[in-house]
């Protein structure tokens, strides 16, 4: 196994609150990257009191901060601004997801940036992005799950629409961040002058680029897809299915010979060569057919039976996890998804564990969520060689 990690060299400044922005930086700090968050001096990121605290900081921050830096800069202050034009020389990333112009009003837009460094990545995630209309509009990713169409189809058709149970546009944005800095950071890095460049990461749009072929199919056939409940559109069967214990069990049958096996399993042989069944269409067509003797097998048996038997046949199936039974689940301590780390106090606690796997350069957690202004002196003091009037100074004005 290497010991040099993906992303070890690579500077990131994380100027980014709360969600889209910090999960990003979480990612690369997983994989080496040096990742240095800048919060607010008195509060800090608002996720510290966010959802299930322990000894007055959330756990969730332990999650989402995990071996990053922590320093305090208040960047609506002229000193707080050229620090971190200070930091940006030294940086290959600064990731934000403030309102746009939220950064040009406080001198640190990409063009300023860029004059002290420009080779700097500027990655920005925002409601709306950077650019059109909409850009100025506050944006949480709640709203942009609703702009961006996936609000309209989650749920059932007679119900109102109702949310994914996480915060999954914020999230979706911040893969998308990073993949487009990877990508950024290839092209500077083949480069001759090693320029940078703006990587522009809407949420709304984020949403949108998940709404498969709903768009083409709209402008085609005029049809609008909507709420299905647990049913996936144009696809079967694949629904949730009541057993005899109570429990639902999730069964993908959708492809030809996986359906046939299916069917095979639950002693019914007829429609497995039925040609009536044999295409997806086909099976769309009488989606409620089956899934209504899909139902009828699975209620004679409670959910273990229904899983074994299935798995024997090689068809998708699974219980519907809480997070109770995923702790509980060898797979993924198999994986190693389910960690453990220390607290302050010793308090031992599980956590995620690293998405992806790298064979040869893993990711890693090496330390966890930062107090608030942690790293202050080492990079104050050891990387920008801030003398030690100055820093106390800057400290004593509210500055960091």
């Amino acid at each position: 196994m290497r010991t040099k990690k993906p992303l070890e060299g690579v500077r990131i400044l994380e100027l980014g609150n709360i969600v889209a922005a910090p999960f990003a930086g979480k990612l690369f700090s997983e994989f080496g990257a040096e990742v240095i968050k800048v919060e607010e001096p008195t509060n800090g990121d608002p996720l510290r009191n966010w959802r299930v605290m322990y000894k007055d900081t959330s756990v969730w921050w332990h999650v989402q901060s995990r071996n990053k830096k922590s320093i305090t800069v208040n960047l609506r202050e002229a000193e707080g601004q050229e620090i971190i034009k200070k930091l940006t020389k030294k940086a290959d990333v600064v990731l934000e997801n403030f309102k746009p112009g939220t950064l040009e009003r406080w001198g640190l837009g990409y063009e300023a940036l860029k004059e002290v460094n420009p080779s700097v990545i500027l990655t920005r995630i925002s409601g709306y992005g950077q650019t059109g209309p909409y850009r100025e509009k506050a944006g949480f990713g709640s709203v942009a799950e609703a702009v961006g169409g996936l609000r309209y189809l989650t749920g059932y058709p007679d119900l109102p629409p109702v949310r994914v149970g996480i915060a999954i546009g914020d999230m979706v944005a911040g893969l998308y961040a990073v993949i487009g800095t990877l990508m950024a950071l290839r092209v500077r890095d083949h480069d001759e002058e090693k320029r940078g460049q703006e990587v522009d990461v809407a949420l709304y749009e984020s949403v949108f680029s998940l709404l498969e072929g709903m768009l083409p199919e709209f402008d085609l056939t005029g049809e609008i897809r909507e709420r299905t409940g647990s049913t996936l559109p144009g696809v079967a069967p694949s629904n949730s299915y009541l057993c005899a214990d109570g429990s639902y069990v999730i069964i993908g049958g959708n492809g030809d010979r996986i359906f046939q096996r299916l069917m095979t399993a639950i002693g019914k042989e007829d429609m497995a060569i039925d040609p009536k069944y044999a295409t997806n269409q086909d099976r769309v067509n009488n989606v409620e057919y089956i899934d209504k003797i899909i139902e009828s097998w699975t209620k004679q048996y409670p959910i273990e039976e229904v899983q074994r038997i299935l798995d024997e046949a090689s068809v998708p199936v699974s219980p519907i996890y809480s997070i109770k039974d995923i702790i509980n689940d060898a797979h993924y301590s198999a994986r190693d998804m389910i960690q453990e780390i220390e607290l302050e106090d010793g308090k031992k606690v599980k956590t995620p564990g690293i998405v992806p796997k790298l064979s040869e350069t893993p990711g890693k957690i090496e330390t966890n969520g930062p107090a608030l202004g942690e790293h202050n002196e080492e990079i104050y003091k050891e990387f920008l060689d801030f003398s030690y009037e100055d820093f106390k100074r800057l400290k004593q004005g509210g500055i960091i």
